[in-house]
């Protein structure tokens, strides 16, 4: 299969790792602000404080001289905390300065942070205060050194602050530790393991070549620069937050802002005037469900679709004024949105649109953590609403085993395929054969090269007769109902014979009252049961729904928002 190098639209400039990733932005912006974050003195006091990219530079390479200090070379060190500045200097320390990184999910139960720590084989930790009195639980002979992110009076426990003091001061006396570590760009530099319990989660061993040309690629289909400001708000240590947020944001040298929680995402929006925003579809539906729930509020809706057709059709020959149009609209998210990146699942066509109409740009794209993470997203030039982009131009993607709809696993071959399972040959040896990893993902390639996602191989329901039902398909149209926050497909077998499809919906108590008053438990059921016999009637007989489950509790997710299917299947039945 031919790499898509026509349609790259930018040159960019390699880098081989990340010190020379790091290296390149200081020199060329050493004065532009990298992270704007808060510090908080007292309940009424809060200070802001703005890092430069030559200050970002310097603390990197003070606290990898630390930690090479305490015999830390060649060695893994586990990091784990929420989005912020000490979280990004401690994983550039780490890797810069000749260790391997394991960034765990800030959400681990307790037995699970345990564990990844005992099974990483790591060293030492740098972590918030929260996490120490878990980690003091460890009991292994590899960790050695426990190091709080935060002010702390725990002893045997150091303080990210005084290594980073220490390390400037090691430096300044003539210490040349950090300079004399040669980076192997091949060799694993990260450890990070997939979502799943302790006995099935994975480790992926990826390196910074890994990484350096997945920003590479996606630096040619979609440009940023330093008037951009990103808010960083998902889970930083999974890759696609941070390799796009964090590592391709310093490519670029934008400002990142550390957002204070999900339900502050609107108000930091408006704080720090971002530009760019990095985001997964739940939260994008959610942020256009209130958009026009606030126009339809104030009696404005059959205006603003006036006004959208106008614009969109202006657009249309290259007359572009929704920014001007909408400008009321944008305004409540700082005024300054103009890109958002969204991955992790398929996003409905209406969202694509609805926020194309107000002038802002939507790029899809989809990856996983084994491909570093992306493996395809839209361009500047070409985008294709439903599709999940053209596969990145330094990747070969094919479709194995396809259907006669032509839908099969995607599989992927290139640069930015990790190198395998940490000790886990068998799995290794599973997932890439000659060279190509099995995503785990069905999905199709049309006639232009765009790729389509269905779902997860381990989600498609195979009926009695062969077909498959790909869960994800029905909950796009479930999810359109203005009652629904989220749905999720599953099936039941109710004999040997016959497999039904069920669907939990999750729905909004105050619309369903605003639009049908109070109504019993069984009332609404029945409203919502109205609304899928509808959808039953656009779709084929082995795609009905045939039963129901309602409810306004969320559905359970991991921190990037993607539900876990296993468990509320678990509960569904």
């Amino acid at each position: 299969m031919k790499k898509q190098k026509s349609r790259v639209v930018y040159d960019a400039e390699p880098i081989k790792d990340f010190r020379e990733l790091i290296a390149r932005t200081a020199k060329n912006h050493p004065d532009q602000i990298a992270y704007k974050y808060k510090i908080k003195k007292d309940k009424n006091q809060i200070e802001y404080v703005n890092k430069t990219y030559s200050e970002f530079k310097v603390d990197i390479e003070a606290v990898a001289t630390s930690l090479l200090s305490l015999g830390l070379k060649n060695k893994k060190i586990a990091l784990i905390g929420n989005n912020r500045y000490e979280w990004c200097t401690s994983y550039l320390a780490i890797t810069t300065g000749g260790m391997t990184v394991v960034p765990l999910d800030k959400a681990l139960p307790e037995n699970e942070l345990i564990s990844l720590v005992t099974r990483s084989e790591a060293e030492a930790i740098i972590c918030e205060e929260k996490y120490i009195s878990a980690i003091l639980k460890i009991q292994n002979n590899n960790l050695k050194y426990i190091i709080s992110m935060d002010e702390t009076k725990e002893p045997n426990v150091l303080s990210y602050e005084t290594l980073r003091k220490q390390g400037r001061t090691l430096r300044q006396q003539g210490n040349l530790d950090y300079e004399q570590i040669i980076i192997n760009p091949n060799e694993m530099s990260i450890l990070l393991f997939t979502s799943g319990t302790t006995s099935i989660s994975k480790g992926v061993m990826i390196s910074q070549h890994n990484i350096c040309s997945n920003i590479q690629a996606i630096a040619s289909y979609v440009k940023m620069d330093t008037n951009d400001t990103l808010l960083s708000f998902l889970p930083i240590h999974h890759t696609f937050e941070c390799t796009i947020t964090f590592l391709y944001g310093i490519y670029f040298g934008v400002t990142v802002a550390f957002c204070d929680g999900l339900k502050y995402i609107q108000k930091n929006m408006n704080e720090y005037k971002v530009t760019v925003f990095v985001a997964v579809p739940l939260v994008l539906e959610n942020i256009h469900k209130k958009v026009w729930k606030s126009i339809e509020e104030k009696g404005k809706k059959g205006i603003m679709k006036a006004l959208v057709a106008i614009t969109s059709f202006l657009a249309k020959i290259k007359i572009d004024v929704r920014r001007k149009a909408f400008k009321v609209v944008l305004d409540q998210f700082g005024g300054k949105l103009r890109v958002v990146f969204v991955g992790a699942a398929p996003l409905d066509k209406k969202i694509i649109k609805g926020f194309n109409d107000f002038g802002v740009k939507l790029v899809q794209g989809y990856g996983l953590t084994e491909t570093s993470p992306v493996v395809s997203a839209e361009t500047d030039k070409e985008k294709r609403p439903g599709s999940i982009g053209l596969p990145l131009y330094n990747l070969e993607v094919k479709i194995q085993k396809p259907d006669n709809e032509g839908i099969g696993e995607i599989a992927v071959k290139g640069p930015s395929v990790m190198l395998g399972y940490y000790q886990n040959e068998e799995a290794t040896k599973k997932a890439i054969q000659e060279g190509w990893f099995a995503t785990g993902d069905y999905g199709y390639i049309d006639k232009k090269g765009f790729l389509y996602i269905s779902g997860r191989k381990n989600d498609v329901i195979v009926l009695k007769n062969g077909k498959n039902i790909y869960p994800q398909e029905l909950e796009l149209l479930i999810n359109q109902l203005e009652i629904v926050e989220e749905s999720m497909v599953f099936a039941r077998n109710k004999t040997s014979m016959d497999t039904t499809l069920c669907s939990k919906i999750v729905y909004n108590e105050e619309t369903m009252q605003n639009l049908y008053g109070q109504k019993s438990q069984e009332e609404k059921k029945e409203i919502i049961w109205q609304e899928i016999k509808k959808i039953n009637q656009t779709l084929p007989d082995v795609k009905h729904i045939k039963e129901i489950i309602i409810t306004t509790t969320p559905l359970s997710k991991t921190t990037t928002q993607k539900v876990k299917r296993y468990e509320e299947i678990k509960m569904a039945n």
